[in-house]
């Protein structure tokens, strides 16, 4: 059986927070955060596989992407693990599995750090627990232009960045989707979020997670399959996953291996999916 998904929207620190659930109401609740310049839309795979398999699924917009607001242009990594506690509070989920990627997989390291009494598990993808300084100031110049042209101005190049040329021209469709989601996240949103990922220090407190957590990441993801690594090696029990042949979005651009390593973690516990 699968289930439409619906859209509520609720009172969080920065505004109105967009959540969108998907699945059988009494299922076990699995919350998704996306990427910087994204949306909820990049889980649409993953949200209907979930639902359909017997998941609550909880796919929230970051402050100012998607239809979520942004009332400021001042965020810290915490402040977004407060929104993701803001929408379980307001929902009445007492604790609940947690997927992020990218920006929602380093807010999760907060979270996991912070709150492991409200989480089951987590699955982090495509991120990492720290912002050396040089990879933080790649994010000044694309503040810049969010501000100065809006985010439309990095639309292009984001998206080359995520999925490369060949995977862009040979799929259209979704080149055009994630640009247009990229062009509408609002300036205020990006800004905010892209400060948050320069102020990104987790490293040091990993080792505190204890929560079951597998890591997944794409093979051909920059420096981040050796961050990856290196925060396995610090979470007791944690697992890692590398995506062959993927870039920074494997759900998107490699779906049938991530989902299959997705499925193998929220079904590693037969308790897990029980409502």
């Amino acid at each position: 059986m699968t289930h439409q998904s619906q859209t509520q929207f609720i009172s969080g620190p920065a505004g109105k927070i967009a959540v969108h659930t998907q699945g059988p109401e009494t299922g076990p609740a699995v919350i998704l955060t996306h990427s910087i310049l994204s949306s909820s839309m990049m889980w649409l795979e993953q949200a209907y596989l979930l639902s359909s398999t017997g998941w609550r699924v909880i796919a929230i917009d970051t402050r100012g992407h998607g239809q979520s607001e942004c009332q400021s242009v001042m965020c810290t990594m915490d402040d977004l693990v407060a929104d993701t506690l803001a929408v379980m509070d307001a929902m009445n989920i007492s604790k609940a599995h947690y997927m992020g990627l990218s920006l929602g997989g380093m807010s999760g390291v907060g979270l996991g750090i912070q709150h492991a009494d409200r989480l089951l598990s987590m699955v982090l993808c495509d991120c990492r627990a720290d912002m050396p300084s040089p990879m933080g100031d790649v994010w000044n110049d694309r503040i810049t232009s969010a501000i100065t042209e809006g985010c439309q101005s990095l639309a292009v190049a984001t998206t080359e960045r995520w999925f490369g040329v060949p995977f862009i021209e040979a799929n259209e469709v979704v080149g055009k989707a994630f640009r247009q989601t990229i062009a509408s996240t609002t300036a205020s949103g990006f800004v905010s979020c892209a400060r948050a990922i320069q102020g990104l220090d987790y490293l040091d407190q990993v080792s505190h997670i204890k929560v079951p957590t597998t890591l997944i990441v794409g093979a051909k993801d920059g420096p981040l399959p050796q961050a990856m690594q290196d925060m396995q090696q610090r979470i007791a029990g944690s697992k890692l996953e590398v995506i062959p042949d993927a870039g920074h979005l494997p759900n998107i651009d490699q779906s049938v291996l991530f989902n299959a390593a997705m499925m193998r973690h929220f079904f590693q516990n037969p308790a897990w999916s029980q409502a």
